[in-house]
């Protein structure tokens, strides 16, 4: 039983909060005098539900791209370390072959119960905008190319990313859609008029809203202002104040409110690791001061975010409340996923998946499915 926290319910925060738990599920939560057995006294953190990623690459020092299986699990252990207790594993753009087999590996994790799903981010954008992806792996999207993805994923890929301009973009929407996965909308130079269609057709997510995107005009909205205008599409943020500015990250936030707004780290192997030489997918990351860009022309190439300091991010950076971070980071991306039913909120019935964090919103402790996570918040000092 965690004890003595300012505990986020849905929708408040309760002083002098506790949480009972049995068996790996919350039994109940309440405030004032505890049920009787065993107490762990936060002496008054916050406590906040796991953090849900539905964007990352890897970390501490894995990729998910590599297929190996201490990469794989070292990626994960870095980020549960930092409080994120359920996540998707993102692939960049790649060979078909090659992504097959990295779905494959993968597959593994999602059957093990480590990691929610998979999530595609390509091959099938726009090579205007393809930011830290090989353009030579890139393709239109077509009907036996996706099946042969799915197929090799029996059900563990849960979203793909795509450019709905291209040609079939609109169909590929409607296939992953009817599939039952996730179509996303980013790395896209498409306008208004070729965005529409693929909100139309099912698509349901902005990927990293404004990165990787033809972006806003006053007099032709884009994908930014499509996406961002329509009730129906979740926007993804990268909340490590270098993707996106703190008064932008603000405004969207803001505008998409807690109905649409999810937080994402877009991490890859070099988050919870040491400055130097990474790679990502095919294409080779230098990474100074944590800001990871591509050594060929210095673009930004994913980020070095963990999900605790998205969520410091927002509250003390684009200065939002508490209960908005809480709602981007845990309890909008479980309903996005289709696991509310199961985490993303601190409440009677859901996995004990809980963070406790200190009074700089740093994490002190970590507990996914009743279980304390060890070494929490021991980040690789940067040289």
């Amino acid at each position: 039983m965690i004890t003595g926290g300012r505990v986020t319910a849905p929708n408040r925060v309760l002083d002098d909060g506790w949480i009972a738990i049995a068996g790996g599920v919350i039994a109940d939560v309440g405030t004032g005098t505890p049920p009787p057995g065993n107490h762990v006294d936060v002496e008054g953190a916050l406590v906040v539900p796991g953090f849900v990623d539905t964007h990352c690459h890897g970390g501490g020092g894995g990729s998910f791209s590599s297929g190996d299986p201490d990469e794989l699990a070292h990626a994960v252990r870095a980020h549960r370390r930092h409080g994120t207790t359920t996540m998707l594993a993102s692939l960049v753009s790649d060979p078909i072959r090659a992504l097959c087999d990295q779905v494959s590996a993968l597959r593994e994790l999602v059957e093990d119960g480590d990691i929610a799903g998979i999530h595609l981010e390509g091959p099938f954008i726009s090579k205007v905008r393809c930011g830290a992806h090989d353009p030579a792996a890139l393709l239109e999207p077509d009907t036996a190319t996706i099946n042969a993805l799915l197929g090799h994923g029996r059900g563990a890929i849960r979203m793909v990313t795509l450019a709905p301009e291209l040609l079939g973009g609109v169909k590929a929407v409607r296939q992953l859609t009817e599939s039952g996965v996730i179509a996303a909308l980013g790395h896209t130079d498409g306008v208004e008029e070729q965005i529409r269609p693929a909100i139309d057709a099912g698509a349901s997510v902005a990927t990293h809203l404004f990165n990787g995107m033809r972006p806003l005009h006053h007099r032709e909205p884009g994908p930014v202002g499509t996406l961002l205008d329509d009730e129906r599409i979740t926007v993804e943020l990268i909340c490590d104040l270098v993707h996106v500015h703190p008064t932008v990250l603000r405004l969207a936030a803001r505008h998409a409110g807690q109905g649409r707004t999810v937080l994402i780290t877009d991490a890859m192997s070099a988050t919870d690791a040491a400055d130097g030489s990474y790679r990502l997918g095919r294409l080779e990351v230098d990474v100074t001061a944590g800001v990871a860009t591509l050594a060929e022309n210095g673009s930004l190439a994913g980020s070095t975010l963990t999900m605790d300091t998205a969520f410091r991010n927002l509250v003390q950076g684009a200065q939002l409340g508490l209960l908005d971070a809480v709602r981007a980071t845990s309890g909008k991306p479980a309903e996005l996923l289709g696991i509310a039913d199961r985490t993303g909120a601190l409440k009677p019935g859901l996995a004990a998946d809980v963070v406790v964090l200190d009074g700089e919103l740093r994490p002190l402790k970590v507990l996914r499915q009743g279980k304390w996570v060890a070494e929490v918040g021991t980040a690789t000092l940067r040289t």
